[in-house]
């Protein structure tokens, strides 16, 4: 790509027109050359995106929309639970857009993005992606963008005040601890069963656990990409004996089944509450070697 258009991270959200181009001194040689050679790809006739932009992106722009809601946040590294379709921002009053494909969903509604941007900033698809998506996905969404730091406390605030009053009721259920998205959906799940959870708690000679439940039950989110290698197996093991030595049990929840067999986690935590603490722990209190949390 010529330093006329330099190649950086903001640039590759941003649609150029052939007007614009020229303007900034390429020829209409030097414009068809680049295209030829993928310098710049045309989206739309008399609009280019840079080399390297991401699909998702240029899909969207080719719809002659923006990226938008959670297919803007799954491209961002953000926790989203179901990402089957690609989500379009389009003005509701702009013309001669194309019918949406099947696999594409238009939100018509207007944009804060700058015209020549092909996606939305990410507190508008937040807000989007909190009206798209179930209350318990949308709160792991809404968590982990705030953990990763895409967004503070000021953001999520901005979030909840462009969407209706009847989303309120799910920013007291927002914690920023929480390291996954699966974590946040066993919170609520334990929630509404009724129990205590605490988030990322650091026990002495076992280190840091995921959950602790009712003072005692230790549970851990795993997943193939965080937990697939036999080191890492053995040294989960090893803190679920330290653990127990301790007191506490141990359940390791796998990330495909808190996601698609929902159900079948609620039975299991149901019949394993029910039995309490093992052995001696005293009234499901704090057990000793615990520091608090973080």
């Amino acid at each position: 790509m010529t330093s006329l258009v330099p190649l950086s991270e903001e640039n590759q959200e941003t649609v150029w027109t052939t007007r614009e181009l020229l303007a900034a001194g390429w020829s209409r040689r030097a414009l068809a050359r680049a295209v030829a050679d993928g310098s710049l790809a045309r989206v739309r006739q008399g609009r280019f995106v840079a080399a390297g932009t991401h699909g998702d992106i240029v899909a969207a722009a080719r719809l002659g929309g923006r990226l938008d809601c959670i297919s803007l946040l799954a491209m961002r590294g953000v926790f989203v639970h179901h990402h089957s379709h690609r989500h379009v921002q389009q003005d509701p009053f702009a013309s001669r857009r194309p019918p949406a494909p099947r696999d594409v969903v238009y939100h018509w509604r207007p944009s804060s993005a700058p015209r020549d941007r092909a996606a939305v900033d990410v507190v508008e698809a937040l807000a989007q992606a909190t009206r798209c998506q179930p209350p318990r996905s949308a709160v792991a969404t809404l968590d982990n963008a705030w953990h990763l730091g895409l967004v503070d406390e000021a953001d999520i605030g901005e979030v909840f005040a462009r969407i209706p009053h009847r989303f309120q009721a799910l920013r007291p259920l927002l914690d920023s601890r929480a390291e996954a998205g699966t974590e946040s959906l066993v919170r609520l799940l334990l929630r509404q069963l009724g129990c205590r959870v605490e988030l990322q708690v650091r026990i002495d000679g076992v280190g840091r656990v995921d959950l602790l439940v009712d003072g005692w039950l230790i549970i851990e989110c795993d997943s193939e990409q965080f937990h697939g290698s036999w080191p890492v197996h053995k040294k989960d093991r090893r803190r679920d004996m330290a653990a127990l030595e301790r007191g506490y049990a141990t359940l390791r929840l796998l990330a495909e089944d808190i996601l698609y067999h929902p159900d079948r986690v609620r039975a299991a935590l149901e019949r394993i509450l029910a039995h309490g603490a093992p052995g001696s722990t005293p009234e499901s209190s704090t057990p000793r070697h615990r520091d608090r949390p973080t």
